[in-house]
């Protein structure tokens, strides 16, 4: 079992109430404790620009030049994004963006990439906002283009979308075979067979059911384009809610609506409160989530990437489960 850390960068409104002065320290604080322990293989932060469950004021920092700098001050930890959008980016720009991350990092960046789904902030930003299917068919001719100049550091590719004559990419990554893709998404017919062909990680529905189902479609499609559905790594992102008690975890849940509550209207809330319900896989005592998790690694996730909402705030939930839960799914 490896596990993955969510460092908040403010997307999610978990900076709210932190003076911005402040922020860089409270997220340099977490990815060095990370960086300083066994448990987290790697730390990520979300490629977004805009607050969710709604737009705010409130800060929310962007993704690439977080992973560069947590880059610089921390010497073991992997650094991912999860996910780039691969429309946000020139893709030959974002690969030569990660080559340069890589080389800085000794070789520890991991590029967590998809299409893309945020429709406010891609309009706010002057991107459009194109059908599904334009963003997945960008999103596998921008995963081409990267991998070609990761491998031999030049690039000339004709897409529809993207297109590169001669590009260079040099230093390339430090990493053998170039920085590892983590292509994130359960669309069925196209997300999933692009991770089928170019993924060394998938990252989709965590609950046991939806975990299930995602991997019998990533294995035929490994088993139509020929490729080992064994060697792909499948991972899934999950929102904790952790207490020593049933009552503790309450509380978490009630802190967290109150953050939320300050900032977004009431149907956002329950949009929000509704990924740390009770009967989702991180949330509960460490026993009731070691009990619910437990069938999950079993059908083969074998990489669970955690985020607590209070961390920059409070890191006895981080602890707790470091503690409890770790140990357990470790056996």
């Amino acid at each position: 079992m490896r596990f993955g850390l969510f460092v908040p960068q403010g997307w999610k409104h978990d900076l709210a109430g932190v003076p911005p002065a402040e922020h860089w320290r409270r997220m340099r604080s977490l990815a060095q404790r990370a960086d300083a322990g066994d448990v987290w293989e790697s730390i990520w932060v979300f490629d977004h620009f805009h607050t969710v469950p709604e737009p705010t004021d409130e800060a929310t920092h962007e993704a690439w030049t977080l992973v560069a700098a947590f880059a610089a001050v921390t010497d073991r930890v992997r650094l991912g994004q999860m996910c780039t959008c691969m429309s946000y980016r020139n893709p030959a720009y974002l690969a030569k963006v990660a080559a340069t991350v890589d080389v800085v990092s000794g070789g520890r960046v991991e590029m967590g990439i998809g299409a893309g789904w945020y429709e406010h902030e891609w309009l706010a930003y002057g991107y459009g906002f194109p059908s599904a299917g334009e963003r997945l068919a960008r999103l596998d001719e921008g995963v081409q283009i990267m991998s070609q100049l990761w491998r031999d550091g030049t690039s000339t590719f004709s897409g529809r979308h993207y297109s590169t004559d001669g590009a260079i990419c040099r230093p390339l990554p430090l990493q053998d075979g170039g920085i590892p893709l983590w292509i994130a998404g359960g669309g069925e017919r196209k997300t999933l067979r692009i991770a089928a062909q170019h993924a060394r990680y998938t990252n989709f529905d965590g609950t046991l059911e939806g975990f299930t189902h995602k991997s019998r479609v990533l294995a035929e499609h490994c088993r139509e384009v020929g490729t080992d559905f064994g060697a792909i790594v499948r991972s899934a992102n999950y929102n904790v809610a952790i207490g020593r008690d049933e009552a503790e975890v309450a509380e978490r849940i009630a802190a967290r609506r109150a953050v939320l509550e300050r900032h977004v209207g009431a149907a956002a809330v329950q949009r929000e409160l509704g990924s740390i319900a009770p009967h989702l896989p991180c949330v509960g005592t460490p026993e009731q989530i070691v009990e619910k998790l437990r069938p999950v690694v079993e059908a083969g996730m074998s990489y669970p990437v955690l985020y607590f909402p209070e961390a920059a705030t409070d890191t006895s939930g981080i602890e707790l489960f470091e503690r409890e839960v770790v140990p357990a799914l470790r056996g």
